[in-house]
């Protein structure tokens, strides 16, 4: 298993906003990295200096997301639809893509979810429930938007 250190996470999304800036060759993950770089243009000035990015401490208390956080989210969740782990998560996303015409806004909303599952799981003291994490999702896909 792949567990990279916030440092590599950061050089990483850094690297991947440099060779689409300069329109050098990517490979697959730099790609579909370089494709949610695209949908977050707000965070262009977090990924021009790596040695800033590193330095950077995001802890929100100045009203500022992750940006780093927030794109290993998207790569997590193209990850686990390619592979369709947790089982049913593929389905559930493509499901809320299209009530929400929009790839990108269901990734946000699954994000919300991951990250629900991510708290209960820390908080409980117990590994991730896939299971609750698919439904939290199918949910949103079926609830009717108010």
């Amino acid at each position: 298993m792949f567990n990279p250190s916030q440092e590599e996470v950061r050089r990483f999304f850094c690297g991947v906003h440099a060779k689409a800036r300069a329109a050098q060759p990517m490979d697959a993950l730099e790609t579909l990295a370089s494709q949610w770089l695209q949908q977050h243009p707000e965070y262009d000035p977090h990924l021009a200096d790596a040695e800033a990015a590193v330095a950077r401490v995001y802890d929100g208390s100045d009203g500022q997301a992750n940006p780093f956080l927030h794109l290993a989210m998207h790569l997590s969740v193209s990850e686990q639809c390619s592979i369709d782990q947790p089982r049913g998560i593929r389905q559930a996303v493509e499901l809320l893509a299209a009530r929400r015409n929009s790839l990108h806004d269901a990734h946000h909303e699954t994000m919300e979810c991951l990250g629900q599952m991510l708290w209960e799981s820390q908080r409980a003291g117990r590994p991730p429930d896939g299971q609750a994490y698919v439904e939290c999702v199918q949910r949103r896909a079926t609830a009717d938007r108010g």
